[in-house]
């Protein structure tokens, strides 16, 4: 199973403190890298969610948007500091006594006092909770995404390697009547030199020159890479660095096989696998 690297998922979820929700997307890039938009309040917990997309994605660049959507209460469960009360009103009475000319203040004017109110304290423990698990629930979505993706992929590389695997399957057929064609010519260019020419050293020549035009190893690997490649395909661990590779060993004997090359037939079949070959590069890159 291989996995795109681009892809987009997003999720929600209604919570006591309000709507968190998070979407997560990314494209293609060499190694992880991960940017975060978070609420101020989820700063602390930063190094969590970073470690959690690193255990479960190696490569692409993500970004990470979460938002909080906070409701309104109706009950506010709002209480009041009653040793901060008790406090100023000891200490109201002894202005009192010792300015009695200024005038009281209101009950309400000392709830606006600093710290007068408590807010109710929020639970950061079971919300830094909440949001890992929306993160991972997240990351399900994600994942399945750049599998999905990757199953087109893997469809697309799968008949690129079998347009590769068919192109050396007909040079290896071409190859016999080939060496025959060129011992034919240059049969012929000694025969056209009109003097005689040791038979032994004829032969001699003939081997060397047709040594030079011999292309099995080169098609031994071009198949052993195309089966390599299918293996990596199939393993459930990513492919796209192993496959990247690869491919420049592929391009490697296509090239030499092209410098190798005396025959139209087999000039062809060398851009041909050329071409197939950027192909699968291109969609390489996409592949995590």
């Amino acid at each position: 199973m291989i996995r795109s690297m681009t892809a987009f998922a997003s999720a929600e979820t209604a919570l006591p403190w309000g709507l968190f929700a998070c979407e997560l997307r990314s494209v293609n890039h060499r190694f992880l890298e991960l940017s975060m938009r978070v609420p101020e309040d989820v700063r602390s917990i930063e190094p969590r969610l970073r470690e959690l997309v690193s255990q479960r994605v190696t490569r692409g660049k993500l970004d990470l948007n979460l938002r909080w959507k906070r409701e309104a209460r109706t009950e506010l469960g709002l209480r009041l500091n009653e040793p901060l009360a008790r406090e100023l009103a000891r200490l109201g009475r002894e202005i009192g006594i010792h300015a009695p000319d200024l005038a009281p203040g209101t009950r309400l004017e000392a709830l606006g006092w600093p710290g007068m109110i408590l807010e109710p304290e929020e639970d950061a423990s079971s919300q830094t909770e909440a949001w890992l698990a929306l993160l991972d629930r997240t990351l399900d979505e994600f994942l399945a995404a750049r599998e999905r993706e990757g199953a087109r992929l893997a469809v697309f590389l799968g008949e690129r390697l079998d347009g590769i695997a068919r192109t050396v399957t007909d040079v290896r057929g071409w190859l016999p009547e080939i060496r025959d064609q060129q011992r034919v010519r240059l049969e012929t260019k000694v025969a056209d030199l009109r003097q005689s020419v040791d038979p032994a050293r004829l032969e001699q020549e003939l081997v060397l020159a047709l040594s030079k035009l011999d292309v099995d190893e080169e098609l031994d690997r071009l198949e052993a890479h195309v089966a390599e490649a299918r293996q990596i395909l199939s393993r459930p661990e990513p492919a796209g660095r192993r496959l990247d590779f690869l491919l420049q060993e592929f391009n490697r004997e296509a090239n030499t096989l092209g410098s190798k090359s005396v025959d139209q037939r087999t000039t062809r079949a060398c851009v041909e696998l050329k071409v197939l070959i950027e192909q699968l590069r291109e969609q390489v890159q996409n592949i995590e």
